[in-house]
């Protein structure tokens, strides 16, 4: 008997995977979590019903949230992280020999131990000693944090339950106080297929705050649609800049970086001011 999982991207679209088994099960303090062995992309994470990562294409994700910014910015030493418990960007930030502390945020402890049990090649980095982990909401932590950081990378869930507000101007404001006066953020912005409205409205939000706002996108296969967007604010340097430093990657190259901002017309049309 064959089972399946089926992750229904939109009401109208789901994608299906074969599954061998499920390896773990349960409701956390915020969420539903599940860990699946599936035939075509090895283990997956779930939350809430949503694919977060998997063993086969989780590196596009993670490369491409964690590397345009720290490229772009020329000397990134302090390195905030606000969710992804999975430690995925985590262990990409950890590459860069300027580093001196990276802190994760993450609100729900069991997907860090989760991870950790069953994606060690995704969460090796959270052992790296440069980083602190913070189980606490990643909201309330940059209120807090006013000009503390280099770089901040915001690896949300889809805009549900707890991680909405980590979609909202009010955000964004206290993101860029939570930077240093050169300081980069880059937040995962969905999928500009199914997202238009959300993608249109953050990027709006975000030109108000940030001196430099850039849209780029990345192919991402278990991602509702396969293409995902990511939004770059910037207080000084352009996000397309980058600066070269070497670092070992899969998906991620200089070339790639530059590209990644160009876009299709009706993605850029998204980013019009109107």
């Amino acid at each position: 008997m064959e089972l399946w999982y089926t992750e229904k991207q939109t009401p109208n679209l789901g994608i299906t995977c074969l599954l061998h088994e499920t390896l773990c099960h349960f409701k956390t303090e915020y969420q539903d979590l599940a860990v699946l062995n599936t035939v075509e992309f090895g283990k997956m994470l779930v939350l809430d019903g949503m694919v977060m990562t998997t063993d086969k294409d989780e590196f596009v994700y993670h490369e491409m949230l964690a590397h345009i910014a720290m490229q772009a910015h020329p000397d990134p030493r302090h390195v905030l992280v606000v969710g992804g418990g999975d430690g995925g960007v985590i262990r990409e930030v950890v590459k860069y020999q300027s580093l001196e502390s990276a802190t994760l945020v993450e609100i729900d402890g069991a997907v860090i131990e989760v991870s950790k049990k069953y994606f060690p090649q995704i969460s090796c980095g959270l052992s790296d000693p440069r980083v602190k982990i913070l189980v606490a909401d990643g909201i309330e932590h940059v209120k807090q944090a006013v000009g503390q950081y280099d770089v901040i990378l915001i690896d949300s869930t889809e805009p549900v339950g707890p991680a909405v507000g980590l979609f909202s101007a009010d955000f964004y404001r206290d993101v860029y106080r939570a930077l240093k006066k050169d300081g980069i953020m880059v937040a995962q912005t969905e999928s500009p297929f199914f997202n238009r409205d959300l993608i249109a409205e953050v990027n709006k939000n975000m030109r108000k705050i940030f001196p430099i706002t850039k849209l780029y996108l990345a192919s991402v296969p278990t991602y509702p649609s396969g293409l995902w967007s990511f939004t770059a604010g910037s207080k000084c340097y352009d996000p397309c800049n980058c600066h070269q430093k070497v670092v070992q990657t899969k998906y991620y190259n200089f070339d790639l970086h530059q590209a990644a901002f160009v876009l299709p017309n009706f993605v850029r049309e998204l980013t019009e001011e109107k």
